[in-house]
């Protein structure tokens, strides 16, 4: 039998369980499929309580500073499952691999910000980083860019990535229930945080968009030249027009290679009611890839959650224990090089834009001479009868037109006497 490879596990909140519970009850599994066996031989958690809920057994050594831990327990791998981009995960992180020790994390947020560096380090250590549980849950995204799409010059990748998100939008479709009930009601059942700003302002999908857009196009990592969009904005009105048009709203990361460079952006947009990807609900993730040689793939699965992340984190300890993996970013370091950034106003495009008006002649003349000036033309239109106040919405589709001269646009409609507040615009993407 060869020789077990030693865990060390350094956090023993949801996902940390059920990662301790996994390595416990799928031994054998593990141990058949990988060749040797797996063990858990340290953990650390701030509750002492946690070890004995979990049942680990006395053969776990127990630590409650986790940096004692990744300093001092001879193990294979240090799994870091305690989150943050800095502070401890950092520490923890870096001891590993200054140690020579393989690492493995769920922590997006620490990838988002310092990926570039731990990429390096991790080279010239020569050891072993895995990060699968860090974007889409159980969806082993990772290992498809890295691996299962190795031969492929990947030209779009764009998904679902933020199940609270992802729900919040699905119930607001199915119950016609504004955005703050909806959330409500998310936080009370648990998915959503009770500060949702990470999640709905599409900071989440950000780090996970800016992730999987370094592995597909082979550049560094770097959250600044991203444009992000939450969905705070958006309304049961904008949701129920959504379905009359034909389209279903869905937050997503978007990543495209163009002649002239790269755009990597978060933001919430109508497809068509027909696309695959309009039926993903609920908290389910979605990841689709167009490859040249393999063409477009979709992968659907649960984000996030005890069971389906220790599933993914799982996956990458088997990797470490089977000296399998490559480069953190898929590249060698020296490989990685800074790719120029399209930005999103040189998008071109169709939007859906919803204005409060008030009813009175001439509005809708006002607003097309100001499109016309801008080059943007109108594709539909969708007028309701009066809401309090004598206030309407207008609904307009455009057709392909520039963001930029689009935002132009809307800024001056904006400033109309007539116009009650700021138009809401929302991309269309013929997914």
């Amino acid at each position: 039998m060869s020789e077990v490879y030693r865990v060390a596990l350094a956090g023993l909140g949801t996902v940390g369980g059920g990662v301790a519970r996994l390595l416990l009850e799928q031994k054998e599994i593990l141990l058949k499929r990988c060749g040797r066996p797996i063990e858990l031989i340290a953990a650390s958690d701030l509750n002492e309580a946690r070890f004995d809920e979990l049942g680990l057994p006395a053969t776990v050594a127990r630590y409650q500073d986790a940096r004692e831990m990744a300093e001092k327990a001879d193990a294979d791998v240090i799994v870091e499952l305690i989150g943050g981009a800095n502070g401890i995960a950092h520490d923890i992180c870096l001891t590993a691999l200054n140690r020579g020790k393989g690492f493995v994390t769920a922590n997006k947020a620490m990838i988002a910000h310092h990926g570039n560096e731990l990429a390096k380090l991790a080279e010239e250590k020569g050891v072993f980083f895995g990060y699968e549980a860090a974007v889409a849950g159980g969806i082993p995204i990772i290992k498809a860019l890295r691996e299962g799409l190795i031969g492929n010059k990947i030209s779009e990748i764009y998904g679902i990535l933020n199940g609270t998100c992802n729900y919040i939008l699905t119930v607001m479709r199915e119950t016609g229930k504004p955005f703050d009930v909806v959330l409500a009601e998310a936080q009370k059942l648990g998915y959503a945080e009770a500060d949702p700003s990470f999640d709905i302002d599409g900071i989440d999908t950000a780090h996970k968009t800016c992730i999987l857009g370094a592995l597909a196009f082979g550049m560094p990592i770097d959250l600044k030249t991203m444009s992000i969009e939450g969905i705070r904005f958006i309304s049961d009105a904008d949701i129920a027009f959504a379905e009359e048009l034909g389209f279903r709203i869905k937050l997503l990361g978007v990543g495209r290679r163009y002649d002239n460079g790269v755009s990597l952006n978060v933001y919430p947009c109508m497809i068509p009611q027909t696309a695959e990807i309009a039926h993903v609900d609920g908290v389910f993730n979605a990841v689709i890839t167009e490859g040249d040689f393999v063409g477009h793939s979709m992968l659907v699965g649960r984000g996030a959650g005890e069971r389906p992340t220790a599933s993914a984190v799982v996956a990458d300890i088997a990797d470490a224990a089977m000296h399998r993996g490559g480069p953190l970013l898929a590249v060698a370091n020296k490989e990685v090089k800074p790719v120029p950034v399209v930005s999103l106003d040189e998008r071109e495009g169709e939007y859906y834009v919803r204005f409060e008006v008030r009813d009175r002649p001439g509005v809708v003349a006002d607003i097309s001479r100001i499109l016309g000036d801008e080059n943007v033309s109108i594709a539909s239109m969708l007028q309701r009868s009066q809401t309090s106040g004598g206030v309407v919405p207008l609904i307009m589709t455009f057709h392909k037109s520039k963001e930029k001269a689009v935002v132009s646009a809307l800024r001056r409609i904006e400033g109309l006497e007539s116009v009650v507040s700021k138009p809401c615009m929302i991309r269309i993407e013929r997914l």
